[in-house]
């Protein structure tokens, strides 16, 4: 009797309940897949300069740029030109340590300008940045973070320079048609002189603010590095879009020496008429004396 009893309580509730003519309960069976864990990595140009000093944290692990940790297993990578980095952060962290920046911003730029990226670590896998994917690492270290970082901050901040760039060559166009045109150009001294000035303005922030065709402080002290900061190169296009910034500021300041020079013409030319119309006028007095 004890052992039919044990039988029963060993018996699968399955089994008992098509031996009793009840339906059976489907349980369902968790699928077990490996989760792959990633960051989340958001670069974000905040303004022409983020001032860093006297800005320590608990949590630094460099100084050149700014590193720090932030969160749950987050980081924040400062850099002065302009960009704050979040890897690994939620929405509320990063508006959080933007609420802090804030103050601390030179000349804030509106709208934000930003780039993200994914990171996912895969020890199993070679290190590696898929088109239009994440970037695949084997181990994740705060050096590599930096490098990444480093990428896309420079990236970002092209992404600026580039849309401005783009609109200057937007107003120095219509000078350029009517120049081919007419020979000549129909503005005021004034809309000439703004114009420059935006071109000159352009050439200044774009060629001082940040070296894109330095490599990061990390890479020189870890030459292992190297490889990673290449293929984040390759990928972002910095060379290319560099190389491609500096010739059209070449273009930008030729244009505005052309019409800084049209200004100097049409002002001496002016001096000219002046000239001869004072003599004229003085060749005038003088033949009248001479007849009376």
């Amino acid at each position: 009797m004890q052992e039919s009893r044990a039988a029963e309580v060993r018996m699968p509730a399955e089994v008992r309940a098509m031996q009793e003519g009840r339906p059976a309960e489907v349980r369902a069976v968790p699928e077990s897949r490996p989760a792959e864990p990633r960051k989340r990595v958001r670069a974000v140009l905040l303004g022409d300069r983020i001032d860093t000093s006297n800005l320590e944290h608990d949590g630094a692990v460099s100084t050149a740029p700014l590193t720090f940790r932030c969160g749950q297993g987050g980081f924040v990578t400062l850099f002065r030109y302009g960009v704050a980095v979040f890897i690994g952060l939620s929405a509320a962290e990063e508006e959080e340590m933007l609420g802090r920046l804030r103050p601390r911003l030179i000349r804030p730029v509106k709208p934000l300008e930003e780039e993200t990226a994914l990171i996912e670590q895969a020890p199993d896998k070679d290190e590696q940045i898929l088109p239009g994917g994440p970037i695949v690492l084997k181990i994740v270290s705060p050096d590599q973070l930096i490098v990444i970082a480093d990428a896309l901050s420079k990236s970002v901040v092209l992404a600026r320079d580039e849309r401005e760039v783009a609109a200057v060559f937007e107003l120095v166009e219509p000078f350029a048609r009517q120049l081919a045109e007419h020979g000549r150009t129909f503005a005021g001294r004034r809309a000439i002189l703004k114009h420059v000035g935006n071109a000159l303005l352009v050439q200044h922030r774009v060629s001082g603010r940040v070296a894109v065709a330095e490599k990061p402080d990390v890479v020189w002290d870890r030459p292992d590095l190297d490889r990673l900061y290449s293929r984040l190169e390759d990928e972002y296009e910095l060379k290319e879009r560099a190389e491609t910034l500096a010739r059209k500021l070449a273009v930008i300041s030729e244009t505005a020496e052309l019409l800084t020079d049209i200004i100097d013409t049409r002002r001496s030319l002016r001096l000219e008429i002046v000239i001869v119309v004072l003599i004229a006028v003085e060749l005038l007095i003088a033949g009248y004396q001479s007849l009376h």
